[in-house]
């Protein structure tokens, strides 16, 4: 079935209501022996965030600003696939796919697809537009749930390809962030033909040799990132990988068990000094917790990791991109790629930029300052 047809979400008040006696009669651990964040959320503030959630929290807002642009739904493979799609007025406009990760969702976009759009609006000219596709990975918020095993990396590529070709685009960019990026990369490794350029906020890519053997400040900062990545921050990477179905059972019958799953990421891999809402505000970030709470996402989301860590990511880890490539790298990045690692990857890159503030949830975090990337990235594949 090659059909698209159109969305419109309409969550029934009955499940927020279940939403909100489950955070009423929560049952809380005990307090963490610490002052800070090393053991996890803070006991503290996850009451009050979740006080707030049950109490103060209004989801029909954010139903209503997801609802204001074009939704459909689409079925690749058997699955259903569901996308924000926002052409611009200008008839010129490039063709972009934006791909989210984990514990990100299409909401991370919404302060950006508007720009990126119409730049006219936003202080940019008609060359900067784009027309604009946010997927919901398979699995993630309003897609669909695969029931059986292959919905790894590159068969996602694969299913981009044929989307942005079902749309009618012959000739398309793609851009994303952690698995984002990953399935960005794909494409660009897969080259079916249609995917003229790529850009990415987390290049993947190895150390160099001459990193491991003398490094410079770049290859420090990045191989002490890997490893406090390895050591203090990776148990959720483990547990979706190799058991999701287990954590998925938690998960799903908790709303603070999911609320604290993604929270303690976004205080880790955002460029926040010291507190989420430092960068983000509570809705914002209650907002895409809302988009795994409401579709029982849990495992189907943690099972991207399950099929694809133990796959390479479109072709090989050893193969190479050489498509026209773009690069931001943020200094808050789980492990700021240095570019040096990342020409061994991506041996067409075009646009690169060491930024000064951000980190893994760029689009969400600041916004002005990816749209700005965006433009001067599409400007230089021009």
């Amino acid at each position: 079935m090659s059909e698209i047809r159109s969305f419109n979400l309409g969550i029934p008040e009955t499940e927020i209501d279940d939403l909100k006696a489950r955070l009423s009669h929560a049952r809380w651990p005990d307090s963490e022996t610490v002052d800070d964040w090393t053991q996890g959320v803070p006991i503290e503030y996850h009451r009050e965030f979740c006080e707030y959630w049950a109490k103060d929290y209004n989801w029909y807002d954010t139903q209503d600003r997801l609802n204001k642009y074009p939704q459909y739904k689409t079925i690749i493979d058997n699955l259903d696939i569901h996308f924000l799609h926002l052409k611009s007025s200008h008839k010129d406009a490039t063709p972009i796919i934006m791909t989210h990760g984990w514990p990100g969702s299409i909401v991370e976009f919404l302060k950006v697809i508007e720009p990126l759009a119409e730049p006219t609006k936003y202080g940019g000219s008609p060359d900067d537009a784009f027309h604009v596709v946010c997927p919901s990975l398979p699995g993630y918020g309003f897609s669909g749930k695969p029931t059986t095993t292959g919905w790894s990396v590159p068969k996602i590529a694969e299913a981009w390809d044929e989307l942005m070709a079902r749309l009618g685009y012959q000739n398309y960019y793609a851009q994303g962030g952690d698995w984002g990026s990953a399935v960005t990369t794909a494409i660009g490794l897969q080259n079916k033909g249609q995917c003229t350029g790529i850009h990415v906020n987390m290049a993947n890519a190895g150390a160099t040799k001459a990193a491991m053997e003398n490094p410079d400040e770049a290859d420090k900062i990045a191989l002490a990132g890997a490893k406090f990545y390895q050591d203090w921050d990776s148990g959720y990477s483990k547990q979706q990988s190799t058991r999701p179905q287990t954590l998925g059972y938690g998960l799903a019958d908790s709303p603070i068990g999911q609320s604290a799953w993604i929270l303690e990421k976004f205080f880790q891999w955002t460029d926040c000094n010291g507190h989420p809402e430092n960068v983000l505000t509570r809705d914002e970030i209650i907002d895409n917790i809302m988009l795994y709470w409401l579709t029982n996402t849990s495992a189907s989301s943690a099972r991207l990791y399950w099929e694809s860590f133990n796959q390479a990511f479109g072709g090989g880890k050893g193969d190479t991109v050489k498509l026209p490539t773009g690069v931001s790298s943020y200094p808050k990045e789980i492990v700021r790629t240095p570019r040096s690692w990342a020409e061994k990857r991506y041996t067409n890159i075009l646009y690169w930029n060491d930024l000064d503030k951000g980190g893994h949830f760029a689009a969400f975090e600041q916004p002005d300052l990816f749209v700005q990337e965006m433009r001067a990235w599409r400007r230089a594949l021009s």
